[in-house]
């Protein structure tokens, strides 16, 4: 049982910084990581898990999408255009050096994202939309 335990936490540190990384590099995902690193801290230590849910990380990137299971239009905006930029920078540079099957590749990477942001992700209301018809009266 211990040593579960301490698979779980192992697993949970290092799914977690690969997930930071991931915020960094947008070419790794972070919510799949961070999802990963949930789990693993739940089933290892109730101190880390409520740790690492009250972080700023886990409010700004996860919470939301665990929450509700999608993301602002906002949030996905911000993600797909950075790594848009990241990779067509990485694409321009190895294209100079004549690099095909890389960009081929990366290419396909990119598209499979903005397909699975798009069309997988849900996109939910942001708070300030839903603060804002709170605020607005009904016509009854």
């Amino acid at each position: 049982m211990k040593l579960k335990r301490i698979l779980f936490l192992i697993a949970g540190c290092i799914t977690l910084a690969i997930g930071c990384v991931g915020i960094v590099l947008p070419i790794l995902p972070t919510v799949p990581f961070f999802i990963v690193t949930v789990f693993c801290f739940a089933n290892s230590s109730q101190k880390l898990h409520n740790w690492f849910v009250n972080t700023k990380m886990y409010k700004k990137h996860l919470e939301s999408f665990v929450n509700k299971k999608g993301m602002t239009a906002k949030t996905k905006i911000k993600i797909m255009t950075s790594v848009t930029v990241l990779m067509a920078f990485g694409f321009v540079m190895m294209m100079l050096k004549g690099i095909i099957i890389p960009c081929i590749i990366l290419a396909v990477v990119w598209l499979c994202h903005l397909i699975y942001f798009i069309f997988f992700v849900k996109t939910i209301p942001s708070d300030k939309t839903e603060k804002k018809e709170d605020v607005v009266p009904s016509a009854e």
